[in-house]
């Protein structure tokens, strides 16, 4: 098995393009993300969000996770500052960045790849020197996430009202 730091190093991340979309709209159906991120999107609907975020990622910075250089999840970030539509609107530092993803094969799951997509993604975002610290806000129910997120560095702060409903909002801060 291999250790958690090469794991780690096998991951990269490469911007979203159109051409996922199609892939990104299959991974969007399946019963692990829909458990969490709510009833699949129709493909307009994931080429209308998604292709914007492509086409403009001021917002959202949305990317394919490659593990060995094969798909294998999805992860964004974001600048929460002024992020719109009802979220963290108390978050007054420019340096705060959000981030969500999942893995797209849910035979995946609990075996440890998530933590270390997590971490290579975080590693990658707080070698920018502006960013402050990291934070994400999973389902207080989704003890999975939850427990990935406590793996890769982050600690949670407590409970929150989002537009999505209650979440636990957890965060990652730079340790050096």
């Amino acid at each position: 098995m291999p250790t958690e730091t090469t794991l780690t190093e096998r991951f990269s991340f490469r911007p979203l393009q159109m051409a996922d979309l199609p892939m990104l709209h299959e991974w969007l159906a399946r019963p692990h993300w829909t458990q969490w991120w709510g009833p699949a999107p129709t493909a307009a609907e994931v080429e209308a969000e998604y292709g914007a975020w492509i086409q403009d990622p001021t917002q959202v910075q949305p990317h394919i996770a490659l593990l060995d250089g094969k798909p294998f999840g999805y992860i964004q970030s974001y600048v929460a500052m002024d992020s719109g539509g009802g979220w963290w609107e108390e978050v007054t530092d420019p340096g705060v960045r959000g981030i969500d993803q999942s893995i797209a094969d849910g035979a995946q799951l609990g075996r440890g790849l998530g933590t270390a997509m997590v971490k290579a993604f975080v590693a990658r975002l707080l070698a920018d020197p502006q960013v402050t610290h990291i934070q994400t806000d999973p389902d207080p129910r989704n003890a999975r996430a939850i427990r990935c997120y406590e793996k890769a560095g982050f600690r949670a702060v407590g409970e929150v009202q989002t537009p999505d409903g209650t979440a636990l909002l957890m965060v990652c801060e730079r340790t050096a």
